[in-house]
């Protein structure tokens, strides 16, 4: 049985995205008694606030899935310097309709992966402002700004051995950040 139900968003609709890659080889070095869930964004109509009171099955299995978890792991590619429109999209989805925010006092962290030297800084920097807007407390450091070079991922797609040791640790960093900021 599972303590511990970590819902993980993947800002990136692409089937092949480095970073559903890395969400992916994340759930492998999950602690036995963690479960990490990849919930599905990319069937979501696009936010309208006209369809607050009618909410398509999409946004309400979405919501669902992150209300019935106690934290959430985004996993976020930079798109022109900030997340990518699917990320807001979610984002603003189940935080709606007023008082109605189910990302509210979820324990979060951000990772991301990219072909730049930088990483995901900036786009994790404007997903930190909206989550603090959100309510939802989010593991500051260590921060995982991380650049895909040759090796990254192994052949059967888990994360090569140069960086496992020090991954492995965040992950398990993020599940005890998780474990003490739960929503009772």
């Amino acid at each position: 049985m599972n303590d511990l139900q970590v819902a993980i968003i993947v800002g990136s609709l692409r089937k092949e995205s480095i970073n559903r890659r890395l969400a992916n080889a994340l759930i492998k070095l999950a602690p036995e008694d963690v479960c990490f869930k990849i919930v599905e964004i990319g069937d979501l109509p696009l936010y309208n606030q006209d369809d607050d009171a009618n909410q398509a099955d999409a946004v309400k299995r979405v919501k669902a899935d992150v209300a019935q978890s106690d934290g959430v792991l985004f996993v976020t590619p930079e798109h022109n310097r900030a997340i990518p429109a699917a990320l807001k999209n979610v984002l603003d989805h189940v935080s709606r309709p007023p008082g109605q925010n189910d990302w509210a006092k979820k324990p979060a962290a951000i990772i991301g992966l990219s072909p730049s030297a930088v990483g995901t800084a900036l786009a994790q920097q404007n997903l930190r402002a909206i989550l603090a807007t959100l309510d939802m407390p989010t593991l500051c450091q260590p921060e995982m700004f991380l650049q895909i070079k040759d090796g990254f991922f192994d052949d059967n797609g888990n994360i090569g051995a140069g960086s496992n040791k020090f991954i492995k640790g965040w992950v398990d960093r993020v599940c005890a950040w998780i474990r003490i900021n739960k929503a009772n």
